[in-house]
This record gives structure tokens, sequence and C-alpha cells, in this order.
């Protein structure tokens, strides 16, 4: 059996720690300096963790290599599968003439499209996120951004910023709940704590999204509406990991903050909505003209050799039949949106056909290497063990869902398929970048580097609390998800806090609060919102926009945990 050694250089944890942190640097250097196709930094990167693995960690040949294909495949599925099915859901919106009803359902909300870039991206992405999670909310809201009129690049960096607030308690709290099964602590109470510090950045995330869409001047002029979303979101959000419910606190905080936005349009409207809308159509229709800048939705721009038409990306302004629309026009518009929102809720919510899913699905070891592994503790790895959860995933719920929204909308069964296929055809480099990064995060993970990197980090002292939340942030920046940044760093967020005198419970949401911030700049993330917005092959790009806000966002946390250790103690739930 192949158990790791956590400083396997010299017997030096820096050392050890910082050729640890190749891959990673391979990544982010190749992708964000160097420009590379990410599929390209994605390979590079496994292909260097395998070396690391190999030659510094002396890890057997064929386990390393297993141990990227476990990965691999579990990037296929469930992640591809989840992203497949989620923008085949909404091409199939697209393909049926609707989604122009939907545009006006949400301009009859509001037509001032900062104000949509708010409700689509932080409100509906906030509830796909409490639903589904793993990466659904940004190819969801990132298409629907693009349909109503932005330019890509800005849907990419809006949705990919919007995706932070809701993360920690994303998929019915699912981080959350992994980290007290792995620590022992209850779940309820580290809800509590990070009920006590993602708030606080969410309040101002809205603000945030406003600024990427906008400006500064576009937050002058919305800041009302702004702010009602930012309060509401971050209060219901602490009341309800507090006091009600750890796994329903997105869901409660999510349809309370949309709830907010509407009733402050009701009394009061920006007045330069207009303004904004023409800079706006100014920007998308400049996009549009340049040669490959954007390839467009799968369905909505074809192959996606040229960019697609104005009429056809939905950009905003161009349709004439801007009135309201009747209440059947406008529950199909919201159809696919409400059984999403249905279906997801049925099946996480009552415990029967929870249980009744969970039973189809089927566990195994991964052929080869499930038992020939262990934890730095010597114990048997668990993390070999795949699940394959045909029908309880949320891609295969999506699937069920998008298949419901073909039955309904009369689109013939082998042009849904033909639709299904595009996507996959359009995913095809995506596939490619989201399997490679996952395959490096096991390879890392099982070879002992990311623990030799978090135990590193973790020997700070009782200086630890101000850098804790770097390991979730690095944890899910590596593998797109705050529940494997859990997995990863939970029990030695815990041991730390221990042996440092620090509150453990401290440590764990500080780890899942921190994962919340490196979501936006995950590889895996990025590809899925380069590939929802039509640019494929531009993610060093949307990194640069977008790495500003994650790391800023990171520092904030820093400082608030480490104050939440000393001096600001009596801001934890006690």
């Amino acid at each position: 059996m192949y158990v790791p050694d956590i400083a396997p250089i010299g017997d030096s944890l820096g050392f050890s720690a910082a050729v640890a942190t190749l891959p990673l640097l391979t990544v982010f250097v190749t992708l964000g300096i160097l420009r590379w196709k990410a599929y390209w930094a994605g390979l590079s990167g496994l292909a260097v963790a395998l070396v690391v693995a190999i030659a510094a960690y002396s890890m057997p040949v064929h386990l390393a290599l297993l141990s990227g294909t476990q990965g691999f495949v579990f990037g296929l599925f469930p992640i591809i599968w989840i992203v497949i099915n989620a923008i085949w859901l909404f091409e199939m919106t697209v393909a049926s003439g609707r989604f122009d009803d939907l545009r006006r359902v949400i301009n009859n909300v509001s037509d001032d499209p900062r104000i949509q870039a708010v409700i689509i991206a932080f409100c509906f992405g906030g509830l796909l996120e409490a639903l589904a999670g793993f990466g659904a909310p940004v190819a969801i809201t990132g298409v629907m951004l693009m349909a109503v009129g932005f330019t890509a690049m800005r849907a990419a960096a809006i949705v990919l910023l919007a995706n932070t607030a809701p993360v920690a308690f994303g998929a019915i709290a699912t981080p959350i709940l992994t980290a007290g099964k792995l620590t022992g602590i209850d779940y309820r109470d580290i809800g509590a704590y990070v009920g006590h510090q993602t708030p606080l950045l969410a309040l101002f995330v809205p603000a945030f999204l406003v600024i990427i869409a906008d400006g500064r001047r576009g937050l002058r002029e919305v800041w009302p509406v702004v702010l009602a979303v930012g309060v509401t979101f971050a209060i219901t959000q602490w009341v309800a990991a507090t006091y009600i419910s750890v796994e329903l606190t997105d869901i409660i905080a999510s349809l309370a903050s949309l709830a907010a936005a509407v009733v402050m349009l009701r009394f009061w409207q920006p007045s330069a909505g207009g303004a904004a809308t023409e800079r706006l159509v100014g920007e998308r229709e400049r996009e549009l003209q340049t040669v490959g800048a954007v390839d467009g939705p799968v369905a909505v721009g074809g192959s996606g050799d040229e960019p697609p038409k104005p009429a056809e990306a939905g950009t905003a302004g161009t349709s004439n039949d801007t009135g309201p629309i009747g209440v059947g026009r406008t529950l199909a518009a919201l159809f696919p949106y409400l059984l999403i929102i249905a279906a997801f809720a049925i099946a996480k919510l009552i415990d029967p056909v929870k249980q009744l899913l969970a039973r189809t699905d089927i566990v195994f070891g991964w052929p080869g290497l499930d038992g020939n592994i262990a934890g730095a503790s010597g114990k048997q790895s668990t993390a070999t063990q795949f699940v394959f959860g045909w029908l309880s995933t949320p891609g295969s719920i999506l699937l069920i869902c998008g298949l419901g929204v073909a039955l309904a909308f009369g689109i013939n069964p082998v042009r849904a398929g033909e639709i299904w296929i595009a996507t996959i055809v359009k995913m095809r480099f995506s596939i490619l970048t989201v399997a490679s990064v996952l395959a490096l995060a096991y390879v890392m993970n099982l070879s002992g580097q990311t623990i030799t990197i978090g135990t590193w980090i973790a020997g700070a002292g009782a200086a630890f609390a101000y850098f804790s939340p770097i390991l979730g942030w690095l944890g899910t920046a590596v593998t797109g998800s705050d529940t494997s940044a859990n997995a990863l760093f939970a029990t030695l967020q815990q041991t730390a806090g221990q042996k440092a005198g620090i509150d453990p419970t401290l440590l764990v949401a500080a780890n899942t609060s921190g994962g919340v911030m490196g979501k936006m700049i995950s590889p895996q993330n990025l590809t899925i919102a380069a590939t929802a917005v039509g640019l494929l092959g531009r993610e060093a790009d949307i990194l640069r926009r977008v790495l500003g806000w994650s790391i800023g966002l990171l520092l904030v946390l820093c400082l608030l945990i480490g104050l939440q250790s000393s001096v600001l103690e009596w801001m934890l739930p006690s």
C-alpha cells in the first residue's frame, strides 16, 4: 500500500511544499501569463503532477496513472454531465422560440441591464447554486446574460463573481455537510459559523456585479436596488444558517433577495436605464463585428464558426415587441426554470425521494487503485471509491427536465437529440479541460502533494487563523468544488486549530468560506463560463478579469477570520 510522505524531499516540509506547488504554478502560468489554451494548460499541469508524484513522492507509476484516470472520469461524470445538460436545457428554450418571451418577462421586472444582471446572476444563480451547484449556475446564467444583451466577457465575469456568495451552502449545503462528516463537528455549528462570515461578503457582491456591468456610474444609478438585494441576502443567509436550516440557507436567501428586488422596483425605478442599454448594445455590436471574438451559445450560434447575429443572441433592444405578455406565455417562458427548481426541491428536500435516488447509486472501488492507497495517517484512503450516481446526480435531473421541456414545447425528439449532440461537439475542448484538471487534482491529492502544501501553511501557529481561508481557496481553485476543498483540508484545519489553541470550528468554517473565493478562478469553472458565453479558448482573458476580485475578497476574508479568532470573537455564534 502506498503511504504518502508529507515531506519527501530532504525531510524539508517547506522545500517539499514548494515542489508540490509546481503543478498549480504550471496551470496558472501557462493559462494566465503564457495565455495557452485551457486544455493545454490543464494537460501540462497534469503532466507535471505525474512527474512530481512519481519522482518526488515515489508513488508507483501505475498508481499515479490510475489516480489520473479516476480524476479524469470524475471530471466527465458528474461534472461535465451536469454542464452539458444545463446548457442543452437552455438551448431547448432558444430552439422553441420561448426565450424571447423570457427576455420580455425579465424586462417587465426591469429593463435596466444592470439590475437584470443582479437578478439573473445573483438571485436566480444563487437559487440554482442552492439546488444544483457543480457549475450549473454558471452555465445557465451565463447564456441568460448573453441573451439579454451583455457582451460575452462581461457575462462571464459577472456570473463567476456572482457564483461566490452562495457556494458555501450550495447543493443543499453539501460542502458543510461534508466538513461535518469528516471532522465530527456538528455541521449545524459549522454552518452557523459560515453564516457569520460569508454574509459580510455577500452584502457587497451585487454592487461589484454592477461595477463589472457598467462601472461606478452604473452603481451610482442603481444603488437602491443593489443595496436592497445585498442587505436582504446577507441578513437572511445569516438568520437561516444560524437559526433555521443550514440546508435551506441559500434557498431562503436567494428567494428573499429576489423578492426584495421586485418590491423595491415597484416603488423605485432607475432613470438612466435607457442610456445603460444603449452603451451595452453598442459594446455588444462591436463584439459581434469582431470575427472570432465570440462563438455564441451552441444552438444560437450554429456550428460556432461564426459569431451569432445580434437578434439571435438576444441583444437588448433588438425586439420592438416589449410590452406585457399574458399569464400563459409568462408561465411558458418561466416553465424550464420553474421545472428545474421543482425537480431539485423534490429530489433534495423530500427525504423519501432523496433516499430512493441515493439507493440507485453504484459505488465501487477504482480498479487497481482501491485498497492500494493510504492517507498521510496511514489509514486506507476512501477517495478511491467512485460513486456512479446515474440517476441522483444533478446532471441526470437536468436531463429529465430537458426532456420535459422538449415535450412541453413540442420539440421533435430528433431535433432535441441534434441539439444535445451539438452541445457535446461544441464543448469538446471544455470536456478535455475539465477532465484534465480533475485528473491533476486526483494525482495531487492521492500522492500527498496537496496535504504537503496544507501542512506547511498550517505551520504558522496562532497566526494560522489569518491564513486558514487560503487552504479552502487553494483547494477549490484546484478542484473547482468547495466540497472537494473541505474533503481535502477540513480535518487538517481541525487539527491545526487544536494544536494552535484556535477554535477548530472557526477554522473548518474558514476553509469553507475561503473556498467560495477560489471558485471563480478554478480552471474548471473558467472553462464552463467560457463555453457558456462562447469564449472557448479565452479562459486566460476571463481569468485576468476575475483574479483581482478573487484575491481581494480572499484577503478581506483572511482578515475577518483572523480577527474573529481574537478581538472579534464576540461575532461568532455562542
